[in-house]
């Protein structure tokens, strides 16, 4: 068997401008009909002609932005579905796909016409232009989050969604109002070309990633496309003489192959000179040779023989085959210095697997298979993604977190079984917990990576076991939230958070309407307040509680609608009895520890004054915070005196005094003179003290002015700390901070 070779034609999107529509010809229903039996003999001819002439007949004499008949633009959605080789009902749902949107058509006449199957298609793909949300980009997230459970329930709406997205990308230009045609490139570079890549559609996604790179930032494409011009008109033999050498070899190490040239996008060449921060002339790979061979075996039979030829590129060897990606591509990919010393990317595949990589899902479908799976729930990021919208409580916080789950590039993990997870790079264990089951991410405690226990926030490599350690009733840290990657493990942790806050806002919100009655002599009744809840948007008392607790409504303004007909006591006494709080005395009025005034609230230290075990302390009610802790001597609570009701009288429970370990802050002043840094660090040591940070905000040739955070546990611990730094001769004064 004779190996031939063949250079691909430079790609549509490597030439002076990108690929766009021309003016179209409108194929007629027999040229649909024919493009779809040449690849499916079962054609239902029947479907697609009346398909084809209910179409053109409720479009009419509408026109698109070009001035073409509206109805090219159905048909030409249909004409790329054909190109992927769709089945009838996926082609007759390209052709309707905007009936009921733009014409007189509802969705019970394309039912009725065309049967259930064509008719849940339509009604996936129809656009949601009549949602009314507040904010474009809401409308955009809550559109994102309907397509996502419609094309859970069949992917074959995806399918028809990329293929319009494709069209209307290629008659972009047509748009005159500039800020509409960016949004619309913007859309599709940040969430379809990514679904396209997911579902294993590279050209296409090529293409989508490219048309909007020319909208979006047309100076800098055709600077690169320039000199992708440049560079192949200066090294057209060199391509040549690549491919005679690299089919020479594999012919002589016994593997009979294609080999197939191809540059990369305009904009992968950009984002790899962004990611890298290298200049175009600094990329070497700029074109990749593709090697297509009949079996996997050939494929490392290939791999072997190329490896034993040229010098092999540390660190670009990739496997594929053994590890697919999660949209089911499979390839060999290597870097070599290959012929005449040219730093060149190989790919080898056999050419089922090339099928796939430029059809991805399209490649596997049934017409000729018979029933196929149409969910889309085979894909486990799909499966993911429905988490996402079962966890998220705001369109945008979905669509942010899903933008999370498309973009990054991904690593690949074992669970101790041997399960493979891909996952983003810079994922964690606690998104590897989540990718397993969102029960196991809430119950996460711990992780083993390759056998050895790390730190949750550690980022995991290609390859890695990871086993989690769970604990029954264990919940999720809010500090989860800062260090993780996955969308789905951000909106189970921010709807947990949700949750509890909610809880605890109810608790204190009870607490100070109750404080409030108690302040102004009258008996706390929730029957009073939950017949004015209506007045401040709460249906009921909780949610009437919830919102004075997260400080969205004045609990005063709560109290006086509650009580019309009590006369208020003077706010100024309020005022100057508040401070009071740091001065009472007695059993009586002996203040409440933190833990005991609401069981379960969050607790938060004030950074302006850093309180400790010992410090006469108060609570301010924070929004957003729950309860934030401090000194009775801060000067941040004279903002608070006119707002009495949000003052709590805590403090330090003795359990806590021993147990909790706290930060006190410092201001020293260092003598700069040889090991001066040394003495007092070995001081703070020495009395048990452990410097958490450290930042010097001043330097003279004399001394250094040095901040230091010391976890200590209580106000006497950091005295005595402060007595014997003051003691230390290297110690030119240290006090203790207020107001940073």
């Amino acid at each position: 068997m004779p190996t031939t070779d063949t250079i691909s034609a430079p790609d549509a999107a490597t030439t002076e401008k990108p690929a766009v529509a021309a003016r179209p010809h409108l194929m007629r229903q027999y040229e649909l009909v024919e493009r779809v039996r040449a690849y499916d003999p079962d054609v239902n001819e029947d479907l697609l002609n009346r398909a084809y002439v209910f179409s053109m007949q409720a479009h009419g004499m509408q026109t698109r932005a070009s001035g073409d008949p509206y109805f090219s633009h159905p048909l030409e959605v249909a004409g790329i579905l054909t190109d992927m080789k769709m089945d009838s009902t996926t082609i007759a749902t390209a052709l309707l796909h905007d009936t009921v949107e733009d014409t007189l058509a509802s969705q019970e006449d394309i039912q009725k016409q065309f049967g259930p199957g064509v008719g849940r298609l339509v009604d996936g793909v129809t656009k949601l232009s009549r949602i009314e949300l507040q904010t474009d980009q809401a409308k955009q997230a809550e559109n994102f989050r309907k397509l996502v459970v419609a094309m859970s329930e069949d992917i074959r709406v995806l399918l028809v969604k990329l293929a319009d997205r494709t069209h209307n990308m290629r008659t972009l230009h047509y748009l005159k109002d500039p800020e509409k045609r960016r949004r619309i490139a913007r859309e599709t570079l940040e969430i379809y070309a990514p679904l396209a890549e997911r579902i294993g559609i590279e050209k296409m996604k090529d293409e989508l990633e490219d048309l909007s790179f020319a909208e979006l930032n047309p100076d800098a494409r055709n600077s690169i496309v320039a000199r992708l011009n440049f560079l192949r008109s200066e090294g057209e033999a060199i391509v040549e003489r690549v491919t005679r050498e690299l089919l020479d070899v594999l012919e002589k190490g016994g593997v009979h192959a294609t080999l197939e040239g191809r540059e990369k996008t305009p904009y992968s060449i950009w984002r790899k000179m962004q990611r890298k921060n290298v200049g175009f002339e600094q990329l070497s790979d700029i074109m990749a040779f593709r090697i297509q061979v009949d079996s996997v075996e050939q494929c490392y039979q290939a791999l072997g023989v190329i490896h034993s030829h040229y010098h092999v590129v540390p660190g670009r060897f990739k496997d594929y085959i053994s590890t697919p990606k999660p949209n089911q591509y499979q390839s060999l990919h290597t870097g070599i210095m290959g012929p005449e010393r040219q730093r060149i990317e190989i790919q080898i595949r056999t050419r089922a697997m090339h099928e796939v990589a430029e059809l991805g899902v399209a490649a596997h479908w049934g017409y000729k298979q018979g029933a196929p799976r149409t969910d889309g729930l085979q894909y486990r990021w799909l499966r993911e993604l429905l988490d996402i919208v079962e966890h998220a409580q705001k369109p945008e916080e979905f669509l942010e977190n899903t933008k999370l789950e498309l973009f990054q590039d991904q690593v690949f993990c074992f669970s101790p079984k041997g399960d493979l997870i891909a996952l983003p790079r810079g994922a964690t264990p606690v998104d590897f917990a989540y990718a397993v089951h969102s029960r196991v991410g809430d119950a996460c405690v711990g992780a083993k990576v390759n056998g050895r226990m790390v730190p949750l926030r550690t980022a995991l490599r290609n390859g890695d076991q990871v086993e989690i350690v769970t604990q029954k009733g264990g919940t999720p840290s809010p500090a989860w939230e800062r260090f993780v990657v996955t969308g789905k493990a951000k909106a189970c942790i921010r709807k947990f958070i949700r949750t509890q806050q909610r809880t605890e806002y109810v608790m204190l919100g009870k607490s100070m309407l109750e404080k409030l009655c108690r302040q102004e002599g009258v008996d706390f009744s929730e029957k009073a307040f939950d017949a004015v809840g209506k007045n401040f948007q709460s249906a009921t008392f909780e949610d009437l509680c919830a919102n004075v607790g997260a400080s969205l409504q004045p609990a005063r303004d709560i109290f006086n609608a509650a009580y019309p007909a009590h006369k208020l006591k003077p706010a100024e006494k309020f005022a100057e009895k508040a401070p009071v709080l740091k001065a009472r005395t007695g059993k009586a009025n002996a203040p409440l520890t933190l833990k005991g005034l609401i069981p379960g609230m969050a607790v938060h230290y004030a950074r302006c004054c850093h309180p400790l075990p010992g410090d006469s302390i108060v609570g301010i009610v924070t929004t957003g915070k729950g309860v934030t802790i401090h000194t009775t001597d801060c000067e941040t609570l004279e903002s608070f005196t006119r707002a009495p009701e949000r003052w709590i009288d805590v403090g330090w429970s003795d359990e806590q005094e021993k147990s909790e370990g706290m930060v006190g802050r410092l201001d020293v002043v260092l003598v700069n003179q040889p090991n001066s840094f040394g003495a007092m660090t070995t001081v703070i040591g020495k009395n048990n003290g452990n410097i958490t940070n450290m930042k010097i905000t001043n330097r003279t040739p004399e001394f250094f002015d040095i901040i230091v955070d010391v976890e200590v546990k209580d106000l006497k611990h950091l005295t005595n700390i402060v007595a014997a730094l003051r003691a230390n001769s290297a110690i030119n004064s240290v006090d203790r901070t207020k107001g940073r």
